[in-house]
């Protein structure tokens, strides 16, 4: 009895340190090969949840190192550059804008705000990112011009801290659309002209026990969207798991990742 109790000990004092100061700080990769006619030849990367905290300078440039090195056409980001809580929890904007706009990508880098973003100030921070390269779409669209073949790229609000209005975010798009929301519950509203919804928000469920899943999602469908390819009425959701924590710093079985999207 007593050697099993300490194999136990043992067996949990790992699985926290692993969680709190191991899992977190890796960063992999996801790769996601999608068939699409019109968008073929093209290359997205995509990331969300940052939550950059003050002492995460060099995970920052790691992360846009990793992207770069994809050699993306696009660069997508999926809200909550912060963390929200409190002001002296996170990095400074101006810090986490300064890095990432180390970005490199032809047709540039796009994002939305996510609901952390708006409790730290979802106005300064739009500014801030856009003075350095990346540009915030708020129920907007823009036109990319693939030579191949141009797409909208459309991006909503936060579902929980603003207002999403699919209808302005989509107003004269022709397909192919791709669209960018932080929160992915928003996605059986999307309507089938939208070829790919990209999301975050989730982190994947951030802890995952083995053989159940996520323990908790942020979404109110549970973990139907909590990670990964979702296929619906013919158009496809991709959640990722994101990059930093919220409320608890711990990653457990949900490292990390960078999403790399490849059209064939």
């Amino acid at each position: 009895m007593k050697n099993w109790l300490v194999t136990l000990l043992i067996i949990i004092v790992f699985c926290f340190a692993w969680g709190f100061f191991i899992e977190p700080h890796m960063l992999k990769t996801k790769i996601y090969q999608l068939k699409n006619n019109q968008l073929k030849g093209l290359k997205i990367a995509f990331i969300s949840d940052i939550h950059a905290s003050p002492k995460q300078h060099e995970h920052l440039k790691e992360i846009v190192k990793q992207v770069n090195s994809h050699k993306p056409d696009i660069i997508l980001l999926g809200g909550d550059f912060v963390k929200g809580h409190g002001i002296e929890s996170s990095m400074p904007i101006e810090q986490i804008a300064d890095e990432l706009g180390n970005f490199q990508a032809k047709y540039g880098v796009w994002g939305v705000l996510g609901n952390h973003d708006w409790w730290y100030g979802g106005e300064k921070i739009a500014q801030i990112l856009k003075q350095n390269g990346i540009n915030i779409l708020m129920n907007e669209n823009v036109l990319i011009n693939n030579p191949i073949k141009p797409f909208y790229l459309a991006g909503i609000e936060d579902l929980t801290t603003r207002s999403p209005d699919l209808f302005k975010a989509l107003n004269n798009t022709q397909k192919p659309v791709i669209l960018l929301s932080h929160n992915p519950d928003i996605f059986p509203k999307v309507p089938a002209q939208v070829f790919l919804t990209l999301a975050g928000h989730t982190h994947g469920g951030q802890i995952n026990i083995p053989f159940y899943g996520p323990i908790f999602t942020s979404s109110k469908f549970g973990k139907e969207y909590a990670y990964g390819k979702i296929e619906e009425n013919g158009h496809t959701l991709i959640v990722t798991k994101g990059i930093g924590t919220s409320i608890l710093p711990m990653r457990f079985f949900c490292a990390p990742e960078i999403v790399i999207i490849e059209f064939i």
